[in-house]
């Protein structure tokens, strides 16, 4: 076996060879995310496997295989989970390839059909997916991601004490996000639903990843994380008529009642901002926190969305202004 040495890789090999019966296998990085998760591809013969290694005191690997099996039962493609060891924090995996939606974009990917895939699978979701026993997407949750933005960006990242001008600016943002999320009809939210967790597929597309953090919140989360991704921008006239059209999916699916159009939009704006915040305060404690600078890069145009918003929507004057003030 040709493969890197760590003690959770050690561990991860004894555990293949020993108790799963591998025989000869090769492990090779695959990916890693955000978290404390790796990703590992595990080669034998003409098969790919990939082992999810998960430290048991930093990720707790339950959620995701009660989701991973509650979204395949509602037809999304999604890991099949075959077999577990969550005392140590390891799972073996079916492999969803290495093409994730953000490489096919860049490699000239139809957008119109990967975009189209992945709004087919975001209705199903929403509205296939039992919700019951997930987690609500409460006003504390929302104010603690925001508090994310206060201390890794603003403190941590740009040595930003507020004035008491821009703390009262910023508050008041704060609150008109809380309350435009907590308004909103709620449906399964993915919480990252995004192009570097979806993965190209000739069948089934897309592939979905990364949804064990999934919760019960507002109905446009997932859908401004597609179309207002953090690692790629699409016009604003896209963005506004893809979710316009969205929106209409709901009503007829009844997962919404009928309503007007600026008022999804208004939404949509404020699920986003509340988002991108947070997003640049979690790339800045990668950075700083954890030594994954390859974050940072993404910041101005996760960002930039907030501007956007923040410019239409003249509750968030105070926002803005403390953004133009602090050079974000």
């Amino acid at each position: 076996m040709n493969t890197p040495t760590d003690a959770r890789l050690d561990l991860a090999r004894r555990w293949l060879s020993e108790e799963l019966r591998f025989g000869d296998f090769t492990l090779a990085p695959a990916s890693s995310d955000a978290s404390f998760r790796r990703y590992f591809r595990i080669t034998r013969d003409a098969e790919s496997l990939i082992l999810m290694d998960a430290p048991p005191e930093r990720e707790d690997s339950r959620p995701f295989v009660e989701l991973a099996a509650r979204l395949a039962a509602a037809g999304v493609t999604v890991p099949r989970v075959l077999a577990t060891d969550l005392a140590r924090g390891l799972l073996l995996l079916t492999d969803l390839g290495s093409t994730h939606y953000l490489a096919a974009l860049a490699g000239g990917a139809s957008a119109e059909r990967l975009y189209g895939d992945a709004l087919d699978t975001l209705l199903r979701m929403q509205t296939a997916v039992p919700t019951r026993g997930l987690p609500a997407y409460d006003e504390r949750l929302l104010r603690l991601e925001l508090g994310i933005f206060r201390e890794w960006y603003l403190g941590r990242h740009l040595g930003v004490t507020l004035t008491p001008d821009q703390e009262r600016g910023l508050a008041a943002a704060e609150d008109v996000l809380v309350a435009g999320a907590l308004e909103q009809p709620r449906t399964f939210v993915h919480r990252d639903y995004h192009s570097r967790n979806l993965m190209l597929l000739a069948e089934g597309n897309p592939g979905v990843l990364d949804f064990q953090g999934a919760l019960v919140g507002p109905v446009t989360y997932d859908l401004v994380s597609l179309l207002r991704d953090c690692y790629v921008a699409w016009p604003a006239e896209f963005v506004r008529e893809t979710a316009l059209g969205y929106g209409r999916r709901l009503e007829a699916a009844g997962a919404i009642p009928r309503t007007d159009p600026e008022v999804f939009l208004r939404w949509l704006d404020l699920a986003g901002a509340q988002r991108h915040l947070k997003a640049a305060g979690i790339f800045a404690r990668l950075h700083h926190r954890d030594g994954k600078p390859h974050y940072l890069p993404d910041i101005p145009r996760t960002l930039g969305y907030v501007r956007e918003v923040a410019g239409r929507q003249g509750e968030l004057g105070g926002l803005l202004g403390v953004l133009d003030q602090v050079g974000a």
